[in-house]
């Protein structure tokens, strides 16, 4: 490999690596500034660091891939997502950074119900913080799957190697720094992720002769079970569950945990503001690199085995040495800001719902602190292990740990900031309604077959029978008096 790229991916890990060093001398000194960075994260950090750790290897893998395979008609999943992204800032964002903070200055989502909810909060603590430890062994999974296809593509090596390295280098900053490293190094990545995304469509778009957007377009129309329409061979259940995916937001644990550390919540609104841009932008790029790398592919003859992977052929065949070893950090930069994150909460929620809660209650924030170092490290290893298998998809383990998130926690945490009539056990219904349903529904294999027709999504029945459940149960339970007991506004 050109010492080009080594030149660019050493210079990326040390930045990564320096700004852990940083954080871990500026924010570790408590629990709170470990597990959220003591609640002042600027907007600019907040919203790069909350679509960073959204968009993951899914962002320059799996949606590329997706387009690159298929035509534009998989672009619904990014428009869906990006609607659900727009939703969660407005209803969930400034309503969670000032719950949290009010309801006994709750760190974790787990804790937060819990308080938001006394009757029943040991119950809900510990399951929502099962379910979170569970589905994130599953969604780490994921992103180091990414990890390992970089390495086995880019560098001809080892899938395996490339699992255990991104590994890593995450755990370097993200056990030294804690949430401030997480939330820099995701700021940092993001910023490169979305320069990649705007550099490389533009460069594939002119590379080779017969550049541009009609050559593009005209070759593409060539190309058998592909189309450049939104809604050629789409079904109305196809459409549902594309966009549906946009409902997984109001859940996702490790995006709502940026609100929660907003230095204000008048910041909210330009946080909100800077995270959609970026995202409009990453989007249309992702866009680009499937459709734009389809038509080069099919122009000049390539060979790409597995269309997830068309991100790092690009980069391997267009880009001198250094701009793609930047390409790859990007990638990297894509993998890295989720997995942190996702380790991150993983482990505040083994520390803060089940160590401090079940063994030592009067632990000092020291050793909160070091059990969450520890939680880090355990977490990240068994989303190693299930990340063994090479034939893994990334868009699949995505899918299936986001809906899982999105079906137990959305209607939750919606219902728990908006409604004042919902109750503990309305609570506890929703959560286990909704991880059981996702499970049972991909069990079942109604995500790949519904009824002799195409696979309905799990994050659609999963999220309407927990919001019904919480209804429900809510009301048949009688009136709430939870909410008014908690301090006033």
């Amino acid at each position: 490999m050109s010492i080009g790229i080594w030149i660019s991916l050493i210079a990326y890990f040390a930045l990564m690596i320096g700004i852990g060093i940083y954080a871990y001398r500026k924010s570790t000194d408590s629990s709170e500034e470990y597990v959220l960075g003591g609640r002042n994260l600027h907007p600019a950090v907040a919203a790069l660091s909350a679509g960073a750790s959204d968009m993951s290897g899914w962002l320059l893998l799996g949606l590329p891939g997706a387009l690159y395979a298929a035509g534009l008609v998989e672009a619904w999943i990014g428009i869906g997502l990006f609607l659900g992204a727009l939703a969660n800032w407005i209803i969930v964002a400034p309503r969670l950074r000032e719950q949290t903070e009010r309801y006994g200055n709750a760190l974790t989502i787990p804790s937060f119900l819990a308080n938001r909810f006394p009757s029943q909060a040991t119950t809900l603590r510990v399951v929502s913080a099962l379910v979170i430890v569970v589905f994130f062994a599953v969604y780490t999974a994921s992103g180091l799957v990414g990890g390992g296809k970089l390495v086995q593509s880019a560098f001809d090596g080892n899938y395996q190697f490339g699992v255990w390295l991104t590994l890593g280098v995450v755990l370097c900053y993200t056990v030294v720094g804690g949430f401030l490293a997480v939330s820099l190094t995701d700021f940092v990545q993001g910023c490169i992720m979305m320069l990649a995304l705007i550099v490389m469509p533009l460069v594939v778009l002119y590379a080779g002769e017969g550049g541009g957007f009609d050559q593009a377009a005209e070759t593409l129309s060539g190309v058998e079970d592909f189309s450049l329409s939104l809604t050629q061979g789409l079904t109305a259940i196809g459409w549902l569950s594309a966009v549906t995916w946009g409902l997984g937001y109001f859940g996702q644990p490790h995006i709502i945990v940026r609100f929660m550390a907003v230095r204000s919540v008048p910041a909210v609104a330009t946080a909100r503001n800077i995270g959609m841009t970026w995202m409009f932008i990453s989007l249309i790029g992702a866009v680009g690199v499937g459709i734009l790398g389809r038509a080069y592919v099919e122009r000049n003859g390539v060979s790409v085995e597995d269309s997830e992977t068309i991100f790092i052929v690009l980069a391997d065949l267009l880009f001198h040495p250094l701009v793609t070893g930047f390409l790859y950090a990007a990638l990297l930069a894509a993998i890295m800001s989720t997995v942190s994150s996702q380790l991150l909460v993983s482990s505040s929620s083994l520390a803060e719902d089940f160590y401090r809660l079940f063994f030592r209650r009067d632990a000092s924030e020291t050793e909160i602190v070091n059990v969450g170092r520890l939680a880090v490290v355990a977490v990240g290893v068994v989303a190693a292990f299930i990340a063994g298998d090479p034939e893994s998809q990334v868009l699949g383990l995505v899918a299936n740990a986001w809906a899982g998130f999105g079906a137990a926690f959305g209607p939750l945490i919606i219902l728990s900031l908006t409604w004042k009539r919902m109750n503990g056990y309305g609570a506890v219904a929703g959560l286990g309604t909704g991880a059981v349903v996702v499970g049972l529904w991909i069990w079942a294999g109604w995500n790949s077959e519904f009824l002799g027709g195409p696979g309905v999504y799990e994050i659609i029945p999963g999220f309407i029978a927990a919001f019904a459940a919480i209804v429900g149960v809510s009301l048949a339970t009688g009136e709430s008096d939870e909410y008014r007991a908690m301090p006033a506004e």
